[in-house]
Parts: C-alpha cells; structure tokens; sequence
C-alpha cells in the first residue's frame, strides 16, 4: 500500500508539472496584460502538432522538433496578441477580450481539425530513457515522468530569476503594477505584453509535447482539457502569481490522480469541486492577494 501510494504521488507530480508549466502561461498573461487567455489550450496543440510533424514526416530528432514547436508556438501567441487581443486592451468592457479569448481558442481547434482531421494520431517517444525502478523494483519512474518534473523545477527557476533579475523581467513587474506609470518610465508596454505572451506559447510548446509524451495521443482537441484544469491550477495557487502557479500545478495533478485510484469517472469533477472550494474559502488562491482599489 505504501509503495502504491509512492507511484501514485510521483504519477500525480508528473501530472501536476504539465499542469504547472500551462499555468505559468495563463498567470504571466493575466498578471501584467490583466486578460484570461483561454486559447492558451490550444497553443498546446499546435506545439504538439509541429513537434509530431517534426519526427514522424521529417524524421527530424525530438530535439530539434521541440525547439521547432517552441519557435511555431512562440510567433503564434505573438501574432494572436496583436491581431486579437491588443486592438480591445482599452475596451470598455472586459468581456469583450474574454469572448475574443473564446473565439481564438475554437479558430485553432477548427483550422487543426481541416488540416490534421479529427482522428487520433499516435505521438512518438520524445523521451527514449526508460526510467528507474526503486524499492526492488516494487517502485518503476518512468523516463517521461523523471524528464517531467525536472524540466517544470528548471522552467520554474529560470522564470523567476528572469522575472527578478533581468531588465525585460522588472519591465513586465512594472507593467503589472500601473501600465501608464510603467509607459511614463520609458517602458514599451506593448512590447512587454508582446514578450509576456512569447514567453507562455513557448512554455505551453513544451507542456504539450510532455503532456503527449506521457499520453501518446493527440487530437485538434487535446489542448482543451488539460488547459482548462491549468487555469484550475492558476486560479488554485493565485492568478497572477508565479509560484502560486507551480503550486498549484503539482497539487492540483496529485489530486487527479488520487482521484483516478477511486473512480476514474469522477476525476474530473474532483478537479473543478477543488476550484469551488477554494474560491468559496479563499478567493484570491493560495498565495493570491487582495487588492485594495481606490474609487
């Protein structure tokens, strides 16, 4: 039983990092551009897409097709930026970017649909290493779970030295704080929410062929749900917060798979009752903040 539960917390780990990186993306957007970007899913797909293309019909190595769905994913969330998103960034009403959000989101679904169809193609092994087994044996990691964590531990680090440490970081910090004030100081905000948005669709590329890796399947419609449960994981941790994010993450992915032991039906909605829990008990997440606005 012990050993069981071992397997089922790394599983749930693994899970969890995928779900982290995704919400890294969804919590830098709305930390500094304030906008939920609900087509961040599907820029999983399309990374996932360019990386099976990559190897399967070009026969290029798991390398070089990654970085190829980091590039793709990476100019995407930019163009997405500027031609959907920053001509409402002064709209009146919020709602209007939430339902261009939503709209993106099903343009890309459709595009993949005509492009790729809607059968199920099989992903390839990005991760040839099989992995380890501990406790003789009673207890097997598999390569995809090990490479899992890991990359999430190291994105996570460079995101927060980059954020602390470097000029573009203090310049997105600033831009989350006040834009006009940040505009005032010299700042391209533009170009910072422009960077904002490189950053996530980069991070969403490697969640996706991870994600794929562990769950060799990819569909037009592969990015939806594990996006969602990623905003889950964002919202969880506190929008806005970077470590809230990676928190979030890993503990909302070991609840989906303690949830899956005892009914793989109600997972799912195990998942969502935890966001109606939190937001019921502590609305503003984790490691959120109040805000106190002024009127």
């Amino acid at each position: 039983m012990e050993m069981s539960f071992i397997s089922y917390l790394i599983n749930g780990l693994s899970l969890g990092s995928v779900y982290a990186i995704i919400a890294l993306g969804y919590t830098m957007v709305y930390g500094i551009a304030k906008m939920l970007n609900f087509a961040h899913g599907d820029v999983i797909m399309i990374g996932a897409y360019m990386a099976l293309i990559a190897m399967s019909q070009a026969g290029l190595s798991p390398v070089i097709a990654v970085l190829i769905a980091i590039v793709v994913c990476t100019v995407l969330g930019v163009v997405i930026e500027r031609v959907a998103y920053k001509p409402l960034r002064n709209a009146a009403s919020s709602l209007s970017v939430l339902i261009t959000a939503i709209g993106v989101s099903y343009l890309l679904q459709n595009i993949a649909l005509l492009v790729f169809g809607s059968n199920a193609q099989t992903f390839p092994s990005v991760i040839k290493w099989t992995g380890i087994t501990l406790a003789g044996g009673q207890i097997s990691i598999s390569g995809v779970t090990i490479v899992t964590i890991v990359v999430c531990l190291i994105i996570m680090a460079v995101l927060v030295a980059f954020v602390q440490k470097t000029k573009p970081g203090q310049a997105m910090r600033a831009v989350s704080e006040d834009k006009g004030a940040a505009q005032l100081m010299g700042i391209n905000v533009n170009g910072t929410i422009a960077l904002t948005f490189a950053i996530g669709s980069a991070l969403a590329a490697v969640a996706g062929v991870l994600y794929c890796s562990a769950y060799p399947s990819v569909t037009p419609y592969t990015g939806a749900m594990p996006g969602i449960k990623a905003f889950v994981a964002a919202v969880f941790g506190g929008i806005g917060s970077i470590p809230g994010a990676f928190i979030g993450g890993l503990l909302l992915g070991i609840i989906e798979i303690f949830g899956r032991v005892y009914s793989s039906q109600l997972a799912d909605a195990l998942v969502f009752a935890v966001l109606i829990v939190v937001l019921l008990v502590k609305p503003t997440g984790l490691l959120g903040k109040k805000i106190q606005e002024k009127v």
